[in-house]
């Protein structure tokens, strides 16, 4: 699994380990930010570096690419919410549970907004060090979504 490029390795891998309070402050900031739908100061959690993996994103690197993809889920669903239901801490690794609700008025990836709610479990994944966010890889049900915003059709098993 990749967490930083090259140029970054280095540096991230002598980095200091970060306590369970600050991991918990880092993450509060970033339900914060999110609440808010401010992409910028979410970017700003994440290292110059960061790589995110993400089903609708695909992998980016770096603040601007992951700003861009928070941007593009809040003009999707403006009424974005990520209800967070747990946070497992394990030294640099942490695991965030929730679930990500909201309204498909702003249209998903250049497509005609649905106008239809979406519910969908998440899993964050993430390693962090010196403050920051150094990889994030995001889990969820992208074709559970794409089916409850009406543009996928599925039938019943």
């Amino acid at each position: 699994m990749r967490y930083c490029d090259a140029r970054s390795f280095g540096s991230w891998q002598n980095s200091r380990v970060m306590t369970r309070e600050e991991v918990v402050s880092l993450f509060s900031r970033r339900a914060a930010a999110q609440g808010d739908h401010d992409a910028e100061a979410l970017a700003s959690l994440y290292s110059d570096a960061c790589v995110v993996e993400s089903p609708l994103g695909g992998t980016h690197q770096g603040r601007d690419a992951i700003a861009h993809v928070f941007g593009t889920f809040f003009d999707a669903f403006p009424d974005l919410e990520l209800t967070q239901e747990e946070l497992i801490i394990d030294g640099d690794h942490v695991v965030q549970v929730g679930t990500l609700s909201g309204t498909d008025t702003g249209g998903l990836m250049g497509m005609a907004p649905s106008g239809r709610p979406a519910l969908v479990p998440m899993v964050i994944v993430c390693r962090v060090a010196d403050g920051l966010i150094v990889h994030e890889r995001r889990i969820y049900d992208f074709t559970g979504m794409l089916v409850q915003i009406g543009v996928l059709k599925a039938k019943p098993a």
